[in-house]
């Protein structure tokens, strides 16, 4: 595993004695460090960030006529007395965005009645919405379906609900088909600009802001107060991994704050007592975010991972029935230990099958058996990613076969990537060979007839070796301070804690502590809630290092403590508060010898010592271009586009290199762009069409680049829309002339024409965001051959 040492110029003394006042017991200089090095440099942004009553929260109503459509049919069913479904998901996201529907909506429709819920059955359905669960609804007179979650691609089975009568109003966050679906409403805050503090929303956020909004229109209906929903909201936000910034972060740190402050109630005055009894059975006092992340997130994702049907843990997480909530949870705890065990036996089985495998050859790992359960599959994958550094896809063969021909035995996995390898796209494209496939760049779910298991094997590590070029996939660490065993405790972790709640985008400090050594290590199996071990190990140990005579406790997940090197370490590892057992501790990540730590043996990430220099994100008249033979302004959408530069610099190199010149550098100095939204562009290039045509003016397809923000394969998509709506685009010499002639078009072809344009843009934004954020040392991982 390569470790990689995040350095920056040190905060200057002004920053430090700003973050300082926010942590009075301690020197405030590794949380100042921290900001610092994560672009928080002034006032105003590290007010922003820690303080949330500092933050203006966006209207539900910015997601414009589509929330409007929405409200306008609600209205109209409870008028009516319709009855209506939300149909969730069974994941934490999903579960909690039921919840914050049923507990919200039920403030306007009776539960039960009026109010029903839909969570399909992770083992026999999959994702989004089905004709066997939509018939269930219609059979039970719903005229109404409010999605939370899912739904956004799910054209099919939308205007097959239209058919039977069923209006379906979408909330998600997940990718955007190329057409609106035929919906009533679709709340999905991935048609706002990539900039928008919305964008980042989960999918229980969006459901939330659902219930915002109606709470605002009809303000004298509800009779609980819509902070009451906030700790559900917490919950999904950060179980699901997505960036906490913006509304995010405000909904975040609110929901911690209802978490925690209905924790401390009396057990009989708890407003969530199920929740409240699992974050018991987990030791946890639900005033972190790792709370969540390592404690009620996995035991609500647990349920369907064992059972397959999740849709009690809506009841867990709404019912102020404290006796039945704790029989639920403990239900939960059981599936969670069970699923531990699971996991623990299918990760020894892979590593059994890794060991067969050369890796040195292998690029994309994909592995299948027939007694592999599916639930588990997607946390193993993620594991051997995270060790290998090679994108991995677990398959089961069990038991499953296709609807038709019923003989032909169907594959279901799971996969996750590693080293910015966008997974979605690479197994996208062999859709071919695939049953079913959905999913984003880091993780997916697929199924694929098992007949086709070698030829996708074959064809992926072929078409990811191609991407890569000479660039050798190695798994990788992170460390962002370097810190004494001496350092750790109460003082430091409070300056940490400034940073939470921590997520994509923030994620939770990693510190490298060198030359140390372990002491009274010892390991044993975990115990469930009722004594009982479970098949899942920890090693606990003590920590010390010469800058203290005092040890500093420990514990090492997953691991037995004979892995632990003996003598002279080098660690990374993260700090913690263990709440059970009343104390500060370390989780360790990664340890290894301390004669392994040669200079050769890390990637150190400085301003005056790493072969790229980073200088995005700054302006560029306070740029120095001295020691940089070429700066990269313009942000990338590929990294074919990085690579073309990188190979000039090295280029260049060579040949100064030979007429004993210094060795120039290569600076990559991009800004996050400021988009425009795709029908915003859209509509520009058809007024300039218009202008064009009407003055008779020529144009250069590098004006038109330059007016747009886009690219030359984007605008050639562009063009040909525009053809279908009648335009006529020819070449004179470098110039295009750009003439309007109506044309009888059929409208699907044209739509289907702007919709690949459309499409083509967010996905060069998408890219451009990427690029913009991603670490240096990831890029210099995939370009440095």
């Amino acid at each position: 595993m390569q470790w990689i040492l995040t350095t920056t110029e040190q905060p200057p003394d002004w920053f430090v004695q700003v973050v300082k006042k926010y942590t009075p017991a301690s020197s405030g200089r590794y949380a100042a460090q921290l900001f610092w090095q994560r672009g928080i440099k002034d006032h105003q942004q590290l007010a922003a960030f820690i303080n949330h009553q500092t933050y203006q929260p966006a209207s539900p109503f910015e997601f414009g006529t589509e929330m409007q459509l929405a409200m306008k049919r609600l209205q109209q069913a409870r008028l009516a007395g319709e009855k209506l479904a939300i149909w969730g998901d069974f994941d934490a996201d999903g579960i909690t965005s039921t919840a914050v529907l049923w507990d919200g909506l039920g403030q306007f429709f009776h539960q039960n009645t009026q109010l029903i819920y839909y969570i399909p059955n992770r083992l026999t359905e999959s994702h989004g919405l089905n004709y066997p669960g939509i018939d269930k609804l219609h059979q039970q007179g719903c005229t109404l379906i409010v999605t939370c979650d899912t739904g956004s691609t799910n054209i099919a089975e939308i205007i097959y609900a239209k058919q039977l009568g069923i209006d379906v109003i979408v909330t998600d966050h997940h990718t955007l088909p190329e057409e609106r679906p035929p919906v009533t409403a679709i709340i999905n805050p991935r048609y706002l600009s990539n900039e928008h503090q919305l964008f980042h929303l989960s999918g229980v956020a969006v459901a939330f802001k659902l219930v915002e909004a109606l709470y605002q229109t009809l303000p004298d209906v509800p009779q609980q107060p819509l902070e009451d929903l906030l700790d559900l909201v917490a919950v999904g936000l950060i179980a699901d991994l997505v960036q906490l910034s913006g509304d995010c972060r405000y909904l975040a740190q609110l929901g911690i704050q209802r978490l925690q402050a209905d924790f401390q109630q009396p057990v009989a005055a708890r407003r969530r007592p199920g929740v409240g009894r699992l974050l018991e059975l987990c030791q946890r006092n639900g005033d972190r975010p790792t709370d969540i992340s390592f404690g009620l997130g996995p035991r609500i994702n647990a349920v369907s991972r064992i059972q397959g049907d999740a849709s009690f843990c809506v009841e867990l997480l709404t019912s102020r029935d404290a006796q039945h909530c704790y029989q639920l949870a403990e239900v939960t705890e059981i599936a969670n230990t069970r699923r531990k065990s699971l996991q623990k036996d299918v990760q020894a089985q892979v590593a059994q099958k890794l060991s067969q495998l050369d890796l040195s050859t292998t690029s994309v790992i994909v592995l299948e058996d027939a007694q592999w359960p599916t639930g588990v599959l997607g946390l193993v994958a993620g594991q051997i990613a995270q060790e290998t550094g090679c994108p991995t896809i677990l398959l089961s063969t069990e038991n499953v076969a296709t609807e038709s021909p019923p003989s032909s035995p169907l594959a279901r996995g799971s996969a996750r990537s590693i080293n910015a390898v966008d997974l979605y796209q690479l197994v996208k494209e062999q859709a071919h060979l695939l049953h079913s496939f959905g999913g984003h760049p880091f993780a997916a779910g697929l199924s694929l007839l098992v007949e086709n298991i070698p030829l996708f094997t074959a064809v992926i590590n072929q078409q990811l070796r191609q991407s890569l070029g000479a660039t050798t996939l190695t798994p990788t660490v992170q460390a962002d301070l370097t810190v004494k065993v001496a350092d750790l405790g109460k003082e430091l972790f409070l300056e940490l804690k400034l940073l939470e709640p921590c997520g994509m985008g923030n994620p939770v400090p990693k510190l490298l502590i060198e030359n140390c050594w372990f002491e009274n290590t010892w390991h044993r199996n975990q115990q469930d809630w009722k004594g009982k071990k479970v098949q899942y190990i920890k090693t606990d140990f003590d920590i010390r290092d010469d800058s203290t005579k005092n040890p500093f406790p420990g514990v090492w997940w997953g691991h037995y403590k004979d892995e632990l090197p003996i003598g002279r370490c080098d660690c990374i590892a993260e700090l913690d508060y263990n709440t059970f057992k009343k104390r500060y501790e370390i989780r360790l990540i990664a340890v290894r010898p301390a004669t392994e730590s040669a200079p050769d043996r890390y990637v150190n990430i400085t301003e005056n010592s790493a072969p790229i220099l980073d200088w995005r994100h700054q302006q560029f008249s306070e740029i120095s271009t001295k020691n940089a033979a070429l700066v990269m302004q313009e942000c990338p959408t590929s990294w074919d586009d990085v690579r073309a530069w990188w190979r000039r610099c090295l280029t260049l190199s060579y040949h100064q290199s030979q007429l004993a010149i210094p060795t120039e550098r290569f600076a990559i100095a991009w800004t996050k762009p400021q988009h425009q939204s795709p029908r915003q562009i859209w509509l520009t290039l058809v007024g300039l069409a218009k202008y064009l045509s009407r003055t008779n003016q020529l144009v250069t397809r590098i004006q038109l680049l330059e007016k747009l923000g886009i690219r030359d394969q984007t605008l050639h998509l562009g063009l040909k829309a525009l053809k279908h709506l009648g335009f006529t685009i020819t070449r004179q010499d470098r110039d295009l002339q750009i003439s309007w002639h109506p044309t009888t078009t059929s409208e699907n072809v044209t739509d289907a024409a702007i919709a690949k344009f459309l499409a083509a843009i967010s996905e060069e934004q998408f890219q451009q965001n990427y690029f913009a954020e991603v670490p240096l040392s990831t890029i210099m991982a995939i370009i440095n051959t």
